[in-house]
């Protein structure tokens, strides 16, 4: 999946982000609104990873979701 579907399709899929990573509050999922760059921040701030690994994460994320 690509992210631009990501970003379409982010209300159903905002229950798969948060499955994954559950330091993620409502309020963050609303502020990502499908933006993966404010996802790469959250996950930042959230777990405290720098960039290069919160983008691996999504990366990976992005492949694996249905």
């Amino acid at each position: 999946m690509n992210w631009e579907r990501i970003e379409g399709q982010w209300k159903q899929l905002r229950g798969q982000a948060q499955q994954k990573w559950g330091k993620l509050t409502d309020d963050d999922l609303d502020v990502i609104d499908g933006r993966r760059t404010e996802l790469v921040g959250r996950l930042q701030a959230r777990y405290g990873k720098n960039i290069d690994e919160a983008e691996r994460e999504v990366d990976s994320w992005m492949r694996n979701i249905s």
